[in-house]
């Protein structure tokens, strides 16, 4: 009990927002009479909210850095418009116009990176500078008008599904195979992780813990393709979430460069005391930000099947609400990847189950407000107990 008490305590923000989600997502099962958690609105959860996730995982580590980016919707909409240029208007090849694009956005992101972290002017003052710019800009390269449509392999790695290669009827198999597989390499890492622990002798939860972790965790991974196979199986997109979050994670958790963006948010002084290259961390964070607006701009873009002046509206309000009801905090030093998509499908659900229900943007928008503001206020008040 006591082991149960201490894990509980030492994750109590992971925990407080994963019941977050589970109680939002039952209250809205109920009130929208059992559609939220059907299959076809599941998958449409994961698609709608794809780009939230991608920039709710590049403005934690721009977070964790300290920082903040208030730009990263115009960057978004700004790459849609010189993708829907590239590919409707000059007829290029999508995976060049894809790659061009995502060059653009590390560009943007050192032309900002190089003010913040060289010329010390706050990112504040920054991106609300870039958020006007790369608005503008859309505006310029679009003539303010719509650009559509897209070549159907663009949208398909937003918007299509891997196909069944075992050929379910009922249900798509290759989703259930490819839940099988994420446990198996699951468990395999957890136990990796647990014999590595073991052997340097670092504190390790107890072995009933860990049970409990992996069955709850396994069930969880194979109940969430078991729901995708009874509609269409796994989205293109779903792929490349998950290869960001796990990268990412793997970066922030067990490399250098990760142990080097906590240092700087956590404390600036005493990391370029310790001959970290605090200013190379943070232009390096703006770059990683710009790469990742990018590809959210083209995942929306792609959805929408189309480049519109309108794009991006409000995306920096989902992804640094997303980012810090997933605990990331202003202060710098404190976040996790988990957190950032936890809290970009807190913010999802809302939006979706509002939606279902027929609640008025305005009112949407006021509630998602009222949300963020319990999720800072949590994160104070956790920290002066």
């Amino acid at each position: 009990m006591d082991t149960m008490k201490q894990f509980i305590s030492d994750n109590i923000r992971r925990f407080g927002m994963i019941i977050a989600l589970a109680g939002i997502a039952i209250l809205f099962q109920i009130l929208t009479s059992g559609v939220l958690l059907t299959p076809l609105n599941i998958t449409n959860i994961i698609m709608q909210n794809s780009y939230v996730i991608v920039l709710a995982i590049g403005m934690m580590v721009i977070i964790i850095t300290g920082e903040i980016d208030l730009s990263v919707g115009s960057v978004a909409a700004f790459i849609g418009a010189i993708a829907g240029v590239l590919l409707v208007t000059h007829d290029i090849p999508v995976y060049l116009a894809i790659l061009l694009c995502l060059i653009l956005g590390a560009i943007i992101g050192a032309w900002q990176g190089f003010w913040i972290a060289y010329v010390n002017i706050p990112s504040f003052i920054v991106t609300l500078a870039g958020m006007l710019i790369f608005r503008g800009l859309t505006l310029v390269v679009l003539g303010g008008k719509t650009l559509s449509p897209y070549p159907e392999s663009f949208r398909n790695f937003s918007s299509a599904f891997l196909p069944d290669w075992f050929n379910g009827d009922t249900y798509n198999i290759l989703a259930i195979v490819v839940g099988i597989i994420f446990s198996i390499i699951f468990i395999l890492n957890e136990l990796k992780i647990r014999r590595t622990d073991a052997k340097y002798d670092l504190k390790r939860t107890s072995f009933a813990m860990f049970i409990l972790k992996l069955v709850i965790t396994v069930v969880i991974i194979n109940t969430f393709t078991f729901i995708l196979s009874k509609y269409a199986g796994v989205p293109y997109v779903l792929l490349i979430l998950i290869a960001l979050i796990l990268g990412y994670t793997f970066v922030l958790s067990k490399t250098v460069v990760g142990r080097r963006l906590y240092a700087v948010g956590g404390n600036i002084n005493a990391a370029q005391l310790s001959g970290i290259k605090t200013k190379k961390v943070k232009f390096w964070a703006f770059v990683n930000m710009g790469v990742l607006a990018a590809l959210a701009g083209l995942i929306f873009a792609g959805r929408l099947n189309a480049a519109t002046p309108q794009a991006g509206n409000l995306f920096e309000l989902d992804a640094i609400a997303a980012a810090v009801i997933g605990g990331a905090s202003f202060t710098g030093g404190v976040g996790t990847i988990f957190g950032a998509v936890i809290g970009a499908l807190v913010m999802g659900v809302l939006n979706n189950g509002m939606s279902l229900m027929g609640i008025g943007i305005d009112w949407q928008q006021a509630i998602k407000g009222l949300v963020l503001l319990g999720a800072v206020a949590f994160d104070v008040l956790n920290k002066n107990k």
